[in-house]
């Protein structure tokens, strides 16, 4: 049995209070109990929209063009992200079977099986790829050009110190998307949003690894909170400076 105090599952929140106990782990495995990940998907997307859309003439029918915009990516950002922490939980099932504050997630504790894991993952990407196709040609294109990072960063902690980079690459595609889905096209400033947003992800993302340094070095895997150690504040100003610049 799992210490609660060691376990990252927060308890007495609406997934324990308004969901049947029968749908609580995949709630769960979807982090549906814990947004922030899922704002830090959608902000890019928005900044995106933003950015594309201050020239817009505020008429009425693009304005309700563009609040659909922005709803079509917050229900992406919710459903891509839970598919997301359901895939890195797959692949890294064993692992957290190890480490006393993952131990009691929905797979290593047994509470959802492997199949049931793949087959919500499944549905997950379904609702995505519906809301995808509400996009033009071309932002369907670039979406569909992001699966290759998401399908490659849960192994990227296995073979570099950087994974934080890989999360950038993949957290924030949405600065492509979002732009995609207005303009048709790729320009500038969303090249330059994408880069700011790398070095946002490598600043917070290497802020949260530092929890982990110590069950990272007992399963064996790589983190930037590994690699800078006692150099981490001073990098930190230098990611936290390039996104502002940028």
């Amino acid at each position: 049995m799992v210490n609660r105090k060691e376990s990252d599952i927060p308890r007495g929140n609406w997934v324990d209070t308004l969901l049947p106990s029968s749908l609580r782990p995949y709630a769960r495995l979807a982090r549906f109990d814990r947004p922030i990940g899922t704002w830090l998907l959608l902000f890019p997307c928005w900044w995106s929209l933003a950015l594309a859309t201050n020239n817009w003439a505020p008429t009425p029918d693009l304005f309700w063009k563009t609040l659909w915009l922005y709803l079509l990516f917050g229900i992406g950002a919710i459903v891509m992200r839970g598919a997301g922490c359901t895939f890195n939980d797959i692949t890294d099932r064993k692992f957290d079977a190890k480490v006393a504050r993952t131990a009691d997630r929905p797979l290593p504790s047994g509470a959802v099986s492997l199949l049931q894991a793949v087959l919500f993952m499944i549905f997950l990407s379904l609702i995505g790829l519906t809301v995808l196709l509400q996009l033009n040609y071309f932002a369907i294109l670039v979406g569909v050009a992001s699966l290759l990072l998401v399908a490659i960063y849960p192994f990227m902690k296995r073979i570099t110190y950087w994974p934080q980079f890989a999360l950038g690459l993949t957290f924030n595609w949405g600065a492509f998307l979002g732009w995609a889905a207005v303009k048709g096209d790729l320009q500038l400033p969303a090249y330059m949003l994408y880069v700011a947003g790398i070095f946002w992800t490598l600043g917070y993302d290497t802020i949260y690894a530092h929890q982990d340094k110590e069950d990272d070095l007992i399963v064996g895997v790589k983190s930037s909170a590994l690699k800078l150690r006692n150099k981490t504040r001073p990098w930190l100003f230098v990611f936290y400076t390039a996104t502002v610049i940028l």
